[in-house]
């Protein structure tokens, strides 16, 4: 029978043993994991333009993914002036970490792709679903009215009902050809619950996620509303 010292000193050197072979795990798999995220969000903002790529984005490998934002799209940061920051780069902005700041100090990603000679503007918009974080990015065309795609993700969002903002494509396809401008006033997407009164500017909601799909359309409200300075610049 061991004494209660040497338990004691069994436990303590095992969890020290433990926390150093984790310490070292997590070092020699941080800069991997990095660039495993950083290729997983580049997923999510090119999916917002699907239509218009060499493949699928689901098709893509890592390789095909991070070729194209070298290649094929341009990054952009804003103030919410709408002013160009050029010390920046789009994919370096945490929108997180931005809805932290005062509104008027926060900064934008905005990535333009280019195929086949038009550009496509992609907007990236954060908000609040129903128990954490959505998250999204919508592109628009070079008319900055017109959306020809959506993509968007949640932190934990409830499986089967607010979950299918992302686990259900038909949901972002809806998005597609709607429209942010009516008679040059800005309206956005709206996520209305039953049937469409204005197709042109409303999608159908998800059955029993009615929480999510608010959150969804007041993201999009508000973050798509954050580019039109910008927009109005370059329209001019």
């Amino acid at each position: 029978m061991h004494s209660n010292s040497y338990i004691i000193r069994f436990v303590l050197i095992l969890t020290t043993v433990v926390a150093l072979l984790l310490s070292v795990i997590y070092f020699a798999l941080k800069d991997k994991a990095a660039v495993n995220e950083a290729i997983f969000n580049k997923r999510g903002i090119i999916a917002a333009v699907n239509d218009y790529l060499p493949a699928p984005v689901s098709e893509m490998s890592d390789e095909d993914v991070a070729q194209l934002f070298e290649t094929d799209i341009e990054q952009k940061v804003l103030d919410m002036s709408g002013n160009l920051v050029d010390s920046l780069m789009a994919e370096d902005v945490d929108l997180a970490q931005e809805r932290k700041k005062p509104e008027s100090e926060r900064l934008l990603p905005l990535y333009v792709y280019t195929a086949e000679g038009q550009k496509y503007y992609i907007m990236s918009v954060r908000g609040n679903g129903l128990w954490d974080a959505i998250w999204g990015a919508v592109a628009v065309k070079s008319d900055f009215s017109t959306v020809v795609g959506a993509s968007f993700d949640h932190a934990q969002e409830t499986p089967g009902l607010g979950a299918e903002i992302k686990d259900n494509p038909t949901f972002s396809e809806r998005f597609k050809n709607k429209q942010i401008v009516n008679d040059g006033d800005y309206t956005s997407v709206q996520v209305v619950k039953g049937s469409v009164k204005n197709p042109s500017f409303q999608v159908d909601g998800i059955s029993g996620a009615t929480v999510t799909c608010n959150g969804v359309s007041e993201m999009l409200d508000r973050g798509i509303g954050y580019y039109l300075p910008y927009f109005n610049k370059i329209r001019s």
